[in-house]
């Protein structure tokens, strides 16, 4: 049985799980509806407004709206526009503050992303430079490669709507499926002339399993784009996040040794090799769910205990009719395996899911508040029993897993 409790109820029976940090988790989980008064509220030449995202909306629209928001304690939230008929937090304007409610009820008050000084510039073959590199609070943010190759034959995951939203990008606001190395190197120089806003570099695109040998093709394209990046560094390594499918250790060599990355990224989506195969149907027929591991396990040796880590989409391993039967179950055993690969150095964070239309998953729910509060509890005690730091991934970061915001805390 899934969990049921209100959020109250579930602040209260975990009284020392940072409310601020369940709220975040919760918003993930439920989503967010702007009221007309907050949208009017948004000024477009200060806020960071929307639509530059790998993946899409709940409500399937591109309008303009603001990007996402923090909380009075600095946590950053990924807001997901939802209808009404989808029980979302309402985000209101109220005595000229902002402030998220649940139905009646004003919980907390919000603020806006401020928008990048570079954000309107524009590269010099013409290209608007946040459609190069997005921002989040703390980290710049780029999407080399908007499309998916597992898609070509149909073996997206079941969760994901990437191809989909590129296309509505492109039909609404110009988005290129790649980027030019060129434009990337005079964004990143444009974006570094705000002293001390951001801290660190994140890389993320759709597969691609072309090559010589499988996903060669991925990894020339992002040494690069990572060689562009590096002509605005005087080190031989620069605080950054390579998110990318599962390559060879002799793949992740040649990366390593002819950029600055400095951490990897290989999500597995699912800690189950049964859910895994159903979900992840081209990640398990070019890879495989027991090699996916074994890889990861292979980019420790290269990158460094606590400088590797893997992304789940918890919730969607509670699906039926192939997913685990209860929370309880699921809880068990994600954690089992999350803590086997934290034994070989590998961190595991999760990621709450929200079903998008146009996905197979569009109709299903996601798990409870209490099942994720429980998951981030034990993903986070993990990596503390094995002394696996998270800081490339963390709040500060990233923003968009409940686990690692937790670092701040235990």
């Amino acid at each position: 049985m899934r969990s049921t409790l209100s959020f109250q109820e579930v602040a209260d029976k975990y009284p020392d799980f940072p409310r601020l940090i369940m709220l975040k988790t919760d918003i993930h989980r439920r989503g967010v509806y702007y009221t007309p008064d907050a949208l009017d509220a948004v000024d477009a030449n200060r806020h960071q407004l929307g639509g530059t995202h790998l993946f899409g909306t709940r409500d399937g629209k591109l309008t303009k709206r603001p990007e996402a928001f923090v909380l009075r304690d600095g946590t950053s939230v990924l807001s997901t526009p939802t209808p009404l008929d989808g029980n979302p937090y309402i985000v209101d304007l109220i005595d000229d503050k902002l402030v998220l409610r649940d139905n009646e009820d004003v919980l907390e008050e919000v603020f806006y992303w401020d928008k990048p000084d570079y954000y309107d510039k524009k590269t010099s073959s013409g290209v608007l430079m946040q459609n190069v590199v997005g921002a989040r609070p703390q980290r710049l943010y780029l999407i080399p490669n908007r499309y998916c190759h597992f898609w070509s034959d149909d073996n997206g995951c079941k969760f994901c709507d990437i191809v989909n939203n590129l296309k509505q990008q492109k039909n609404e606001i110009d988005m290129q499926t790649k980027i030019k190395p060129e434009d990337v190197s005079e964004t990143i120089k444009e974006a570094l002339k705000e002293k001390g806003r951001f801290s660190a570099i994140c890389l993320t695109s759709g597969s691609d399993f072309h090559g010589k040998n499988p996903f060669d093709k991925e990894i020339d394209y992002y040494i690069e784009i990572l060689r562009s990046i590096g002509e605005n560094f005087a080190t031989e390594k620069f605080p950054s996040q390579l998110i990318c499918s599962a390559v060879t250790k002799e793949q992740l060599k040649r990366l390593y040794d002819n950029t600055g990355i400095s951490s990897l990224t290989m999500d597995i989506e699912v800690l189950n090799e049964d859910i895994f195969n159903v979900v992840c149907p081209g990640k398990a027929k070019w890879v495989g769910y027991k090699e996916w591991k074994k890889r990861l396990i292979e980019a420790v040796e290269v990158f460094g205990e606590g400088r590797v880590n893997t992304g789940i989409v918890s919730g969607v391993e509670l699906v039926q009719p192939f997913g685990f039967k209860s929370e309880d179950e699921a809880l068990e055993a994600v954690l089992k395996e999350a803590d086997e690969l934290a034994s070989y150095g590998v961190s595991t964070v999760n990621m709450v899911w929200v079903p998008r239309p146009n996905t197979y998953l569009a109709n299903e729910k996601n798990a409870s508040l209490e099942y994720y509060i429980r998951l981030s509890y034990g993903l986070q005690e993990i990596r503390k029993r094995y002394n696996l730091k998270i800081d490339f991934d963390d709040y500060r970061r990233c923003g968009n897993h409940p686990d690692s915001d937790l670092a701040r805390a235990f």
